[in-house]
């Protein structure tokens, strides 16, 4: 009888050929959703469109729950194997930015919520309130001024941050695939190699 590795008995395993459906569906429902919430917050700072705010903490509300489902299954998992062999600064870049950017993920929407909640604006998911907000003649009343600056300000730097990790994981995905031609990108999209 062939002992498996306790990983391998589990559940289903990300293989250097072949990627689980739960990874691929939280990579791509954290990443499409996330670069939306960054647009639509850097519209609504840019166009003073404060009406969109309730829009954009309810589905980054939401998306914290499965950015925390994923933060669990990489902890569960690890990093995916590589599909290939690499230098060792390479393996080292690859570990540090695919961890970099798991923790941007887990800092914006909590940097949000102290930024809305302790600035008086409060949070919830549209109707479903979690953190009341204290309006008083139409304008809010932070509940600590300090940390609510604070959040705001690390909100912005983090998400401009993790926009910049984006930016440079996408371009090690595209050299991945169209000059090291090594199926990463494949992977991530399903395909076995």
């Amino acid at each position: 009888m062939t002992t498996l590795p306790r990983r391998q008995m589990l559940g289903a395993m990300d293989t250097a050929k072949k990627l689980t459906r739960t990874t691929i569906i939280l990579h791509w429902l954290v990443a499409l959703t996330i670069l939306g919430l960054c647009a639509l917050g850097i519209y609504m700072v840019r166009a003073e469109a404060w009406g969109l705010f309730h829009w954009h903490k309810s589905i980054g509300l939401i998306l914290f729950a499965f950015i925390l489902a994923r933060l669990a299954w990489r902890l569960k998992q690890g990093l995916p194997p590589p599909v290939r062999d690499a230098a060792r600064w390479e393996r080292l870049a690859s570990h540090g930015a695919h961890w970099l950017l798991l923790a941007a993920t887990v800092a914006l929407p909590i940097t949000g919520m102290m930024y809305s909640g302790l600035g008086g604006h409060g949070f919830g998911i549209f109707a479903l309130e979690f953190m009341e907000s204290h309006y008083v003649a139409g304008k809010a009343v932070p509940v600590n001024a300090g940390l609510a600056e604070l959040g705001q300000a690390l909100h912005s730097w983090i998400g401009y941050a993790l926009l910049a990790l984006v930016a440079l994981h996408v371009a090690a995905a595209l050299k991945h695939h169209y000059i090291d031609r090594d199926g990463t990108l494949r992977r991530m999209l399903g395909n076995r190699l």
